[in-house]
């Protein structure tokens, strides 16, 4: 059962949930999930998920690839937030998670009843629209909120126009 949604509730602003990886197509999904929380009095949340798997070594090599990791992951989401507040002067709300995509994005949902609207980009590549987007196409990932999918061709002035 999906929990209900609080952004339109009195004290509560709807967020727009944008998810920070390593693919080009991540940056037209804060391109428009920010100027749609901008525009509509909303935020914005960044979050970056660490895949598992990556740490199954010695416990001394573990916990420096995990500490490794979580620097990265802050590294990314500083520079999309440092971005978001330059061009449009709003402050994100930056999350780090470790698990599967999919999952952590499911999790994050139910725990924060004010995230509204999820914004994934296409990649325009050959290799497909990108991991995410493919996911959302099969049953197990579908998300309990509206997904809007951006795609990676637009340009900020188009971006504007839409959002």
């Amino acid at each position: 059962m999906v929990s209900k949604r609080l952004s339109r509730e009195a004290g509560h602003r709807r967020k727009f949930l944008a998810i920070i990886d390593e693919t080009p197509e991540c940056e037209r999904a804060v391109a428009y999930a920010s100027r749609r929380a901008k525009n509509t009095g909303g935020v914005l949340v960044l979050l970056y998920v660490i895949e598992p798997g990556d740490f199954q070594h010695w416990l001394g090599v573990e916990k420096i690839m995990r500490e490794e990791a979580e620097a990265s992951a802050s590294a990314h989401l500083d520079a999309y937030a440092s971005k978001v507040r330059q061009t449009l002067g709003i402050e994100p709300e930056l999350v780090i998670r470790e698990g599967k995509a999919s999952e952590e994005i499911h999790k994050l949902i139910e725990e924060d009843q004010d995230i509204a609207i999820l914004v994934l980009a296409a990649g325009a590549g050959k290799e497909g629209p990108g991991p995410l987007v493919s996911s959302i196409a099969g049953k197990a990932a579908a998300f309990p909120i509206p997904v809007t999918v951006v795609p990676q061709n637009l340009s900020d002035e188009e971006i504007d126009s839409l959002a």
